[in-house]
């Protein structure tokens, strides 16, 4: 595409989220950020990126972490900081990209080619893919979607000042992955994009 576009995608865990975002991103020939943003963090700030990943998409502890004069000693917030900064630096580059999670639904909202979508899907087919990728069995599996899901809700409604995560109204498009398969669902929100923007 010619312009500027920007495609936040949120999942649920086990929803195939992030493999429709990596062919989404590869179909629409544009760049996927999410995990990989802490190796370009980790160059330009010389920090390390295995320390950086331990705090990816987590909230803030409360209790152990506080805010003086505009900076705060939490690990957690500071990631969270250095990610949208990066991000909102490449858009002001003119760069478009898919990204994966990092509130990126609340941090582009209302920015002109800004398209957010969350992926959910059929509980036992999440459980399913979560037990063959994981290699676990059925009650760890729904564990882990739980422990997942929660984790990126916190993380979500703590950093973001608007909508909360997986609320419908929050998003341009809501789809289930279970229903469509994941290459279908990736043909279905590219013409979806194509349209839109």
């Amino acid at each position: 595409m010619d312009k500027q576009i920007i495609i936040s995608i949120g999942r649920q865990f086990g929803s195939a989220g992030h493999e429709i975002a990596e062919k989404l991103a590869k179909k629409l020939d544009i760049e996927l950020l999410d995990r990989n943003l802490f190796e370009e963090i980790g160059k330009t700030k010389n920090i390390d990126t295995n320390e950086l990943s331990k705090y990816d998409e987590v909230p803030r502890k409360k209790l152990f972490s506080r805010t003086v004069r505009g900076y705060s000693n939490s690990p957690e917030e500071n990631v969270a900081e250095l990610q949208i900064a990066l991000l909102k630096s490449k858009w002001a580059d003119g760069d478009s990209f898919v990204v994966v999670g990092r509130c990126a639904d609340d941090v582009f909202r209302g920015f002109d080619g800004f398209l957010s979508i969350f992926i959910v899907g059929d509980e036992c087919e999440k459980i399913k893919r979560v037990m063959e990728i994981y290699n676990v069995d059925e009650k760890k599996a729904r564990l882990k979607m739980e422990h997942h899901d929660r984790k990126r809700k916190a993380y979500h409604d703590y950093f973001c000042k608007g909508g909360k995560w997986g609320d419908c109204k929050n998003y341009d498009l809501c789809i289930n992955s279970s229903k469509l398969g994941i290459d279908n669902t990736v043909d279905y929100i590219y013409d979806y994009i194509v349209k839109y923007l």
